[in-house]
């Protein structure tokens, strides 16, 4: 009688082999991310800049998708871009001192405007970005504006700061190279970090002398050693400078010009800037308790713009700042904390 093959072994060595395969892709899938379906939500390029979510097949994420973008087209010989000065962004702790007042914008009022520029479309740029428009290395993005902060003072790090990180916004802070370190200013170590985050640092002398009525040589000092020092600490070139209490005249803009500055702002009135008169740049004013209609006003109408087909990566934000929430990295005392959180 013919005999049956045996199975026994040949079915425990397929046994043996699928169970070997399986471990194998175990091991694999265990190092790779699970994917999970994301809803369809609404990204935002800018503030008050919806993106419509794609609909593409998924082989078409990542690749680009025409989108349509308002700019300042360039070739401009001059552009409206107000320029705000700020000082303190605090509450005046003495009613009694008028100055300290008006120099007093208070971190809840500081909150609401940020607030509304970021609603109403506004596209905070630094100095870098308007001497590049003016020197024709490119467009500006729809209602530009520079927000600047003098002196240096602590609350423009441990207040405005991280509301200008809160609304993804760039900022310029004028550091009086001097006044570093001491008690009512930024340390060197906050400089660092803002330079490091979106804000620009700026010149603003050494010890904010009025540069109409000092001698030549201390003249020289007030503007070279403030270059020199901030460069020194930040690693890189500083190009933008600010005369103290506004005070100049074509001696001073000199000595800036030779100095290597590229901008120097005063505290005229005004918001229309060209290349030609960098060097006397008009700001706008923001005083402590004014209005937030009449800070609207003070902005005028916008600059015109136009639009362009981009090219831009599908259901993916542009990139910039990222938007983080408002955060003290020093954390200071919880009566400040309390104070900056706009109300």
């Amino acid at each position: 009688m013919a005999r049956r093959p045996d199975l026994g072994w040949a079915g425990a060595g397929v046994l043996i082999a699928m169970a070997a395969v399986s471990l194998s892709e175990a091991a694999t899938l265990r190092d790779v991310t699970p994917v999970r379906a994301q809803p369809a939500a609404t990204t935002r390029s800018a503030p008050g800049r919806p993106v419509r979510p794609s609909h593409a097949p998924p082989a078409a994420l990542g690749t680009a998708a025409p989108t349509e973008e308002a700019i300042v087209p360039p070739g401009r010989p001059s552009v409206r871009v107000p320029i705000l000065m700020y000082h303190y962004i605090r509450v005046n702790p003495d009613p009694r001192d008028k100055l300290g007042f008006n120099l007093s914008v208070t971190p809840s009022d500081f909150g609401r405007q940020m607030d509304w520029l970021a609603e109403n479309g506004y596209h905070p740029i630094d100095f870098g970005d308007l001497r590049a428009y003016l020197l024709g290395h490119g467009s500006l993005p729809s209602k530009p504006i520079v927000l600047t902060f003098d002196d240096g003072y602590r609350d423009m790090y441990t207040t405005a700061f991280p509301i200008l990180r809160a609304h993804h916004f760039k900022g310029v802070a004028y550091i009086v190279s001097g006044f570093v370190n001491s008690p009512n200013n930024v340390s060197a170590e906050q400089v660092l970090e803002m330079d490091a985050n979106g804000i620009e640092i700026g010149v603003h002398t050494v010890s904010h002398a009025d540069l109409t009525r000092i001698s030549a040589g201390d003249l020289h000092r007030e503007v070279y050693d403030s270059k020199a020092g901030l460069e020194a600490l930040l690693g890189h070139p500083v190009h933008d400078f600010c005369y103290p209490s506004g005070r100049f005249n074509a001696a001073v803009v000199g000595v800036v010009q030779a100095a290597g500055f590229e901008t120097a702002t005063t505290t005229e009135p005004g918001v229309v800037h060209s290349a030609g008169d960098r060097f006397t740049w008009t700001r706008v004013r923001v005083s402590g308790g004014e209005s937030l209609e009449q800070l609207v006003g003070d902005l005028g109408q916008p600059e015109p713009t136009q639009l362009v087909s981009r090219a831009q990566p599908v259901a993916t934000p542009r990139t910039g700042l990222a938007r983080l929430p408002v955060t003290f990295p020093l954390r200071p005392p919880p009566e400040a904390l309390v104070a900056a959180i706009p109300g």
